[in-house]
């Protein structure tokens, strides 16, 4: 599998990570160590969780599996603080104390004493943003995590948390999501990200699972979209405006002799800008559909005609 630079940083991740948000929820532990076996076995590197996925349980299963399914060192472990549990569900909160204590937290379920990449997870709009960079320097300073990065920041976040971090420490990634389905990052956040030297991970490369097709004609059962806790992250992407792109998708994998998930990542993986397509699946078969997409290189028409049915709305400023 094809190793990328993170931007401007010496990090390195292959260019499909794996994500853990069902672990410990919708897979089993049985399920999460051949998933893992298979990412690495097939070359994959990124490892992304997060304290909040299943309230840590995602991070405790990781831990439970490095050094017994595969060695610590041969993945990069990325994860994510800034949402603190409650006895009433998440709340964002990026304050320094609240993120050194959700690290602290995942470093002890992770049972690691570092992470390769720590990130803060959603903009908390109560904290300002140079306290939350002080957490993320102070990260680095002492020793809990390699490099840091911020998920499902607006560009000028990105911007701004890149010059408060100065030149010693480097804002090594931003992950958004991004797919056919959902390109708005292009609008600010990848330029930002560009010329800044910032990797891009990009979550959710399959639309939400919606741009493997399984959504064209009905909501099977064993589907996120069926399920009582992921239906609403689904949802937003089942109406009118998704189902000109999904066809598309089809069309061209019909084609080509692929599945429509293999098309969908391939087109991702074709923009240079992106460092590694985080997929998140909730069987090992599901994850291996995800690697046979390694390698495929689609011809130029059909990039361009998927970049035509689904390019975003661009207005002022950014296009005038």
């Amino acid at each position: 599998m094809e190793q990328r630079q993170l931007g401007r940083s010496g990090l390195r991740v292959s260019h499909l990570g794996l994500g853990t948000m069902t672990w410990s929820r919708d897979t089993d532990e049985h399920e999460a160590a051949e998933q893992l076996r298979d990412f690495v076995d097939a070359g994959g590197t990124l490892l992304d969780t997060a304290a909040s996925y299943a309230d840590g349980a995602s991070e405790e299963l990781i831990g439970s599996l490095l050094g017994t399914i595969v060695p610590r060192n041969e993945v990069v472990l990325c994860t994510k603080g800034g949402v603190r549990r409650t006895a009433n569900g998440g709340v964002v909160d990026a304050s320094r104390g609240a993120l050194l204590d959700s690290l602290d937290g995942s470093l002890a379920r992770l049972r690691t004493d570092h992470v390769d990449l720590w990130l803060v997870q959603t903009p908390d709009p109560r904290t300002p943003l140079a306290e939350t960079v002080s957490a993320m320097r102070y990260a680095v300073t002492s020793g809990r995590a390699r490099y840091v990065g911020l998920s499902n920041h607006p560009g000028w976040q990105t911007a701004r948390a890149a010059t408060l971090l100065g030149d010693e420490i480097t804002l090594a990634a931003v992950e958004v999501e991004y797919s056919l389905l959902q390109r708005g990052i292009e609008r600010e956040v990848l330029p930002a990200a560009a010329d800044l030297g910032v990797g891009v991970l990009a979550w959710s490369p399959l639309g939400r699972g919606v741009l493997t097709g399984k959504y064209r004609r009905t909501i099977p059962a064993d589907s996120r979209a069926a399920s009582p806790h992921l239906a609403g992250f689904v949802e937003p992407y089942l109406g009118a405006d998704s189902l000109a792109v999904v066809e598309a998708v089809a069309t061209a994998a019909q084609g080509l002799g692929r599945s429509p998930l293999e098309v969908a990542l391939a087109w991702l993986q074709a923009r240079t800008e992106v460092s590694c397509a985080i997929v998140g699946a909730r069987t090992a078969a599901q994850l291996r559909g995800s690697l046979a997409a390694d390698g495929l290189e689609l011809p130029p028409e059909i990039l361009h005609a998927l970049d035509e049915v689904s390019a975003p709305e661009v207005g002022y400023p950014e296009r005038r």
